[in-house]
């Protein structure tokens, strides 16, 4: 019998399959279709006949964690201990995963803010845990007052995703504030801070729980080199949490992965002398810019997109149709591929909203555009 019943193949499978066969542009799945920076490719052409294949430190390389101490330190104003509150992960994917099972127990409730990523609720359900969804608005800002009726004795842990995927959305400070005052009325209830994001962010900042003293003792904070440096087949990324948390989270990771790509942790050891994550937001601000600039005369309505690389549209002044067969019909007929937005949501909320990744060259932005543009 099934432990995930309802999990079939996903839809960034299904639609990026559909832009293969019907050779669509493809602004569907989340990864960049431009080079890597040539200064990386460079360090790994050079170590690749290093003493650097075997088995590194079950939590990562010593001199790459020091590099991200010293990237939060610049970043956040933290001071964070590398050897006890740092592990190296197989992506951002895999750390999440292994937070949620390193805490949640059987029957322990998780709440997780829709439309949301789709990896939370099968590692909550696969930890015995009950995922408890509770819906943004419309424009994706939060409704606290919900969220905080869905606190329970059963509840040990709440997953933000900041900057969000797929709104594009970014907390704000008062966002923030009604985090840590509920928190603060359930002080054994864990935050999981997903902040793969937390370099791509415009006009507004991203404030990450490493900021923020009522948060840090309580929160697992996810962050992702594949993000930041444009490397998603890597599959690299970390967890910062206090040393209390970090003992538990490990003794999951050692029997999950053990320890993490040897090459790709030296590799970017090396490379993070050689760059500066604060210029990040600027590059892909222009994409953005871009892309909304190309589209603007279309009959797509543009919402905000605040950080991340996705901007979300309605195309209800297109079609009636649902957003799956909106987006199916769009790659068939008008050879763009998209992200329906209804399958974030738990409850399958269909506001006529999809997806579009911008994380492309201006090639591929301005060839999407024009045939979104004809629509």
């Amino acid at each position: 019998m099934s432990k995930l019943p309802l999990v079939g193949t996903t839809i960034f499978t299904v639609m990026s399959k559909l832009a293969t066969e019907h050779n669509a542009i493809n602004l569907s799945q989340g990864f960049p279709n431009f080079p890597v920076d040539e200064k990386l490719t460079e360090i790994l052409k050079s170590i690749a006949t290093e003493s650097v294949h075997q088995y590194l430190p079950m939590a990562g390389y010593a001199p790459l964690m020091e590099k991200i101490g010293q990237t939060i330190k610049s970043s956040y104003n933290r001071s964070i201990e590398t050897s006890t509150e740092l592990l190296i992960t197989a992506g951002a994917t895999q750390g999440i995963y292994t937070a949620i099972q390193a805490f949640i127990h059987f029957g322990e409730e998780v709440i997780i803010l829709d439309p949301s990523y789709d990896c939370y609720e099968p590692a909550v359900i696969l930890a015995g845990g009950k995922p408890i969804h509770v819906s943004l608005n419309d424009d994706f800002s939060v409704d606290w007052n919900k969220v905080e009726a869905a606190f329970t004795a059963k509840t040990k842990m709440i997953i933000v995703n900041n900057p969000q995927n797929p709104s594009g959305t970014v907390l704000s400070i008062k966002d923030i504030e009604h985090l840590e005052t509920i928190l603060d009325k359930h002080p054994d209830v864990l935050l999981l801070s997903d902040e793969v994001y937390e370099y791509i962010t415009f006009e507004e900042k991203h404030i990450s729980a490493n900021t923020r003293e009522k948060l840090k003792e309580k929160s697992i904070i996810v962050s992702s080199f594949g993000k930041t440096f444009h490397i998603t087949g890597w599959k690299i990324g970390y967890l910062v949490a206090p040393e209390r948390l970090m003992i538990e989270i490990k003794k999951v990771h050692q029997f999950l992965v053990f320890c993490v790509n040897s090459v790709a942790q030296v590799a970017l050891s090396k490379y993070m002398d050689h760059v500066d994550v604060s210029l990040l937001g600027s590059f892909y601000q222009d994409k953005r810019d871009l892309f909304r600039n190309l589209i603007k005369d279309s009959r797509f309505e543009l919402l905000k997109s605040q950080g991340s690389y996705f901007q979300v549209a309605s195309y209800a002044s297109i079609s009636n149709e649902s957003d799956v067969d909106f987006t199916k019909r769009l790659v068939l007929e008008h050879g763009v591929a998209t992200i329906p937005m209804s399958v974030f949501n738990a409850d399958g909320k269909d506001n006529k909203l999809i997806r579009f990744c911008y994380a492309k060259d201006t090639e591929t932005l301005t060839k999407a555009a024009e045939r979104l543009c004809m629509i």
